[in-house]
């Protein structure tokens, strides 16, 4: 199979706009947050439809704390609503749920909502869905050199100088192969710290929707153009 026909493995999501949905419709931004919720099942249901493996969804980033207070209670009670709601759909769809960022910064409900849904759903192999959750791209590729720091200090370095893979080992995604696409609803050009050290090959899709808009339509078209485009990582187009 060529590479211009083939399914991305891996696509990620930058969730965006669910407040001036929101205001547009006359509501305040909590409506927008959970009309969001069925875009993300659409997002789901698309993948496991086309056979992508590998979902991540940019859920709260660490910089999301900075919001008004009512709004972050809002997200935490909602991760906790959907995850409880959501984890019999996961577990009859064969879908395993794991996270990237610090989690432990959670509170308390939201956190163990989250580990049970993992443990629950941990043998899984449809599809993987990543919740990146008080992700920040920037911090992540801090803590990966502050451990390397460590194990140096340790005596643990297996080996050295650093390479690409002994760096994305300490990396939260560390488990998982690097996005092929990201999709970003919203009209905003900008990654906003996301996964900066995995996007460095991947396929950019800029939507002019907001999310609580997104269907598996858009996500369909979003894969067809992928199809389309010719990913060189660094070669001519007669090296491929």
């Amino acid at each position: 199979m060529s590479q211009s026909i083939q399914i991305p493995n891996h696509i990620a999501i930058i969730m965006d706009g669910n407040g001036r949905w929101a205001k547009k419709q006359g509501q305040d931004r909590t409506f927008g947050h959970q009309n969001g919720v069925e875009a993300v099942r659409e997002a789901i249901k698309g993948c496991r439809e086309k056979g992508v493996k590998f979902l991540t969804l940019y859920a709260f980033s660490s910089e999301n704390w900075n919001r008004p207070k009512d709004e972050v209670d809002f997200l935490m009670g909602l991760l906790v609503e959907a995850i409880k709601n959501e984890t019999p759909e996961l577990l009859k769809n064969g879908i395993k749920l794991e996270s990237i960022g610090d989690i432990s910064q959670l509170p308390n409900e939201s956190y163990k909502s989250l580990l049970e849904a993992k443990e629950a759903t941990a043998h899984n192999t449809e599809l993987t869905l990543i919740l990146a959750l008080n992700y920040g791209g920037q911090n992540e590729i801090i803590q990966a050199a502050n451990a390397l720091i460590e194990d140096s200090k340790n005596g643990n370095l297996p080996y050295f100088p650093i390479d690409n893979k002994l760096f994305e080992s300490k990396l939260y995604t560390a488990a998982f192969p690097n996005p092929d696409m990201l999709i970003r609803t919203s009209m905003e050009l900008r990654i906003s710290n996301f996964l900066l050290f995995q996007l460095a090959y991947s396929e950019f899709f800029f939507l002019d929707i907001f999310w609580p808009e997104f269907t598996r339509q858009h996500l369909f078209d979003c894969i067809e153009k992928f199809q389309n485009r010719e990913r060189r990582y660094g070669k001519t187009s007669e090296q491929l």
